[in-house]
């Protein structure tokens, strides 16, 4: 049985069950089982080659590699982010191959060296002893020859040079020369104790102190004396010479531009610091108050109340304001200037400027000869004097000055109170008058309107100028910060704003002024508002072109839109962008006027004026984005065919609907007198044309004819100029320039209508450009798959054939094991790691579960002796 068994095992796993060694379990027992040994299977043999790895170990590596990563990652683990390390950094401390004596001294070596390093640092030679003039530094350093002083004198405390020279080595020793009799001072003072010094020395620093400040008193007596004698003889020295000798003098030379910019710069107003800039609730909260309290006073004018003895307080300017301000109106207000220990007005007061022109009388007789040339010197002095004597009053005069001001403020309120007593009041006459001008003033105060009625009452019966102030005191007193409900308010105003604009429009004669008095109103609508002004614009623009198709359906045709649909077209170009690709209105709007222009007839001159301002409202909507819209176009083109003779029209180029070849409204443009032109003489259509066109006679028709034939040239003009870049350029206007060369009667039109016409033609090229015919790209066509196989010479892993290609492929398969295995021992480490946490948190709750328990416990055995107690209390 036991051959059997070792004849189906491996011969190497055999040979180790029956070794020696595992049956004495020499190894510490690990091979006991078998089932611990892993065989590393060859799949061949190679002759002369000894295996290393034949039997492997799993076990006993695993257990090594645990117990190293106990020594050394769990350690380091345990010692994360703690401080409390303690490093022995003595010598030899680690080093177990010297002795204990050898540590010793070698430590004790060390310390001598490093306190003789620093203690030799300064010393030269320890057997030379330093001197400071004679002096040792050695007794210097002791201090006792220290000298200190307790006055304070002007210098901040510092002594003389003798002083500093003597006691202290400055230079006193050798540099200072030595005067007569000095010598025998240096002998007696070698004998003085050191307090005798220091009272000598402090005596001396006193006399010296004193006489500092006797000297410092008499340059101030003399300072002063100098003054009051420089102001007596002042007046003396000013002398000015004649004017004879003066043109003598040589001319100053004339100043440069730049310097002459540079002096005006230098007498430039200079801004003063403004105010904060405030927010735009509060600017609409203070006008709202403005016109509140406008419309009160407004009201008690109204009611006859109006207050009698309200006087104007008269303001003062003060002598130091220097007027730097950017205000340059006219300021009435009087300048309160200080003069002989008074404060006095000189701004409206006769008396005292007669007393000053009696005082300057002088001062003026004689400068009449030098009044052109030598001013400034003049303004000079007298500025040097008038601040000389502003600088000489006391304190008593300021005093004096404070007082003479409150008498003076005093007689000023009742001075004021005696002229408000003295005024007398208004008569009847006056107050009716006062009233009814009250009551024609508009209010300045309204309510926020709740529908089209409530605003078309408000602004009926005013002028423009009045309407449009009456919706701007609407915004103002309605802002929407002022109150919670004003937002929905104006945006009500919006809608109601444009619909009483297109009722403007439809009456007759249309109030187009007005209208051009709203659009500023209803811009800043817009721009508080723009999601409610979108939301009204596309109603309009929904329920004209909703009423247009249902026109269409019932009769085939639709007539082109009022004066209000173009005015609100207009205004959709003002407030919203044009150029956008797409956008909520302009969008809409374009598309409403490509089917105008495409869907309404032209059947009267009414209907040719609005087809033309469509036509310039849509060259407007595209100036920026040069869109092409075809339907402009064609507009233009059987606009011109109508002015076009019915005998040369022979069908070279082709007209789109609404436009038909022949027809009773496609000569519409023809001249019936071809002496019309000759007394034309251009003129703009107007808007209101629209709806009725005012020529009566047959010279007129003909000279609206011509200007609207001027109008249809120009507009082309502006379309050529608008799409040159267009790569089919050419063949869009091809159809223009043929009627327009060919077909249109240009001799019998003004000269201007033929400059515009000669210009279109140089403008579109005769000949148009030949483009070669689109084809599909050439491509070189792909062959089916083929069935033949695929030979591959080279087998197997291309090797390298040089010894560095060789060497390189080594160290990359060495790279990509060493790789491998650093991954695989990271992973392990991060196992080992997790291992240890969780044996952490298992362990720590362990511990508390048996502190819990233990408290338990406890807690239960006080709870049993308790009850024990208390039964036994009550037994």
């Amino acid at each position: 049985m036991r051959c059997k068994l070792f004849s189906s095992m491996d011969a190497s796993l055999a040979k180790i069950l029956l070794s020696p060694t595992t049956c004495t379990g020499s190894r510490g027992g690990w091979l006991n089982n078998a089932f611990e040994v892993k065989i590393n299977r060859k799949k061949f043999d190679v002759l002369g080659r000894k295996s290393k790895h034949d039997v492997g170990l799993p076990g006993v590596s695993r257990s090594k590699a645990i117990n190293k990563r106990k020594d050394t990652l769990l350690k380091e683990f345990r010692l994360k982010n703690k401080a409390n390390k303690f490093v022995d950094r003595r010598f030899g401390e680690y080093d177990t191959k010297m002795a204990p004596e050898d540590k010793i001294l070698q430590r004790f070596a060390l310390e001598r060296q490093r306190t003789q390093a620093k203690k030799d640092i300064y010393n030269l030679n320890e057997e030379e002893e330093l001197t400071h003039y004679g002096q040792s530094l050695a007794e210097i350093e002791k201090l006792t020859d220290m000298v200190d002083s307790d006055s304070d004198s002007d210098e901040k405390g510092l002594l003389s040079a003798e002083l500093t020279a003597s006691n202290f080595g400055g230079g006193g020793g050798l540099l200072r020369k030595k005067r007569p009799g000095e010598n025998d001072e240096d002998e007696s003072q070698k004998h003085k104790s050191r307090q005798e010094l220091i009272e000598e020395l402090i005596l001396k620093s006193k006399q010296e102190k004193r006489e500092r400040q006797s000297q410092k008193e008499e340059a101030q007596e003399l300072t002063e004396k100098l003054d009051q004698e420089w102001k007596s003889i002042q007046n003396l020295l000013v002398h000015k010479t004649p004017k004879a000798e003066r043109m003598e003098e040589p001319e100053k030379p004339k100043l440069d531009d730049y310097d002459v910019m540079v002096r005006e710069l230098g007498f430039e107003m200079k801004a003063q610091p403004s105010e904060k800039l405030k927010t735009p609730e509060e600017l609409a909260k203070e006008e709202r108050e403005r016109l509140q309290k406008l419309e009160a006073d407004r009201l008690k004018r109204m009611l006859g109340d109006v207050e009698e003895n309200a006087t104007q307080k008269q303001s003062h300017l003060s002598a130091d304001d220097l007027n730097d301000g950017f205000i340059l109106d006219n300021d009435d207000r009087k300048t309160l200037s200080y003069k002989d220990g008074k404060w006095n007005s000189d701004g409206g007061e006769e008396e005292g400027q007669e007393g000053e022109e009696g005082t300057g009388g002088e001062e003026e007789e004689d400068d009449e000869d030098g009044e052109d040339d030598g001013s400034g010197v003049d303004d000079e002095d007298d500025e040097e004097e008038e601040d000389e004597g502003e600088g000489g009053h006391s304190d008593l005069d300021s005093d004096q000055a404070s007082g003479a001001e409150d008498e003076e403020e005093e007689e000023n309120d009742e001075g004021e109170e005696e002229a408000a007593k003295a005024k007398p009041a208004l008569s009847e006459e006056e107050r009716k008058a006062m009233q009814e001008a009250a009551k024609a003033e508009l209010p300045y105060t309204f309510a926020a309107p709740e529908s089209f009625s409530d605003l078309k009452a408000l602004l009926d019966g005013h002028s423009a100028e009045k309407q449009r102030l009456i919706v701007e005191r609407i915004q103002k007193c309605n802002h929407p910060s002022l109150a919670a409900g004003n937002k929905a308010k104006l945006e009500k105003l919006f809608g109601f704003l444009l619909e009483y604009v297109g009722e403007l429009a439809m009456r007759t004669p249309p109030e187009l002024a007005t209208v051009n008095i709203f659009i500023p109103q209803v811009y800043a609508l817009c721009q508080l508002f723009p999601a409610a002004a979108h939301k009204v614009m596309q109603s309009l623009l929904g329920d004209s072109a909703h009423s247009m198709e249902e026109s269409i359906e019932v009769k085939g045709r639709a007539a082109f839109p009022g004066l209000d649909m173009m005015i609100y077209l207009k205004i959709v170009a003002l407030l919203f962008p044009t150029s956008d690709f797409r956008h909520p209105v302009t969008t809409p709007a374009f598309v409403y006027i490509s089917q105008a222009l495409t869907k309404c007839p032209v059947t009267s001159l009414e209907s040719l004026s609005a087809g033309l301002v469509l036509c310039s409202l849509a060259v407007e909507f595209v100036s920026l984005s040069q869109r092409f819209v075809p339907e402009l176009i064609n507009f233009l083109l059987g606009l011109l065919h109508m002015a076009v003779p019915a005998d040369t029209c022979t069908g070279t180029y082709l007209l789109v609907p609404p436009f038909k070849q022949q027809g009773k409204a496609s000569k519409l443009l023809l001249l019936s007198d071809a002496e019309a032109s000759n007394s034309w003489s251009r003129k703009a259509i107007p808007l209101t044309s629209v709806h009725r066109v005012t020529a009566s006679t047959d010279l007129e028709k003909d000279h609206y004819r011509l200007s609207v034939l001027h109008t249809c040239l120009d507009l082309v003009k502006r379309c050529t100029l608008l799409y040159r870049q267009l790569p089919s350029y050419v063949q869009i206007f091809q159809p223009v320039r043929t009627l327009l060369a060919k077909h249109l009667p240009v001799q019998s039109y003004p000269s201007s209508l033929q400059e515009l016409h000669r210009e279109i033609l140089e403008a579109i090229p005769e000949t148009p450009s030949k483009h070669a015919p689109l084809v599909f790209e050439k491509k070189k066509p792909i062959p089916l798959k083929l069935l033949e196989p695929k030979i591959v010479l080279d087998y197997g892993k291309k090797r390298g054939n040089t010894k560095e290609e060789r060497e390189r492929e080594r160290l990359k398969h060495k790279y990509k094991k060493e790789f491998k295995g650093a991954l695989r021992e990271l992973r392990k480490d991060t196992r080992f790691l997790a291992q240890a946490k969780l044996s952490d948190i298992m362990s720590r709750d362990a511990e508390r579960k048996r502190k819990v328990k233990e408290l338990y416990g406890s807690l239960a055995t006080q709870e049993g002796e308790w009850k024990a107690l208390r039964m036994k209390k009550r037994k």
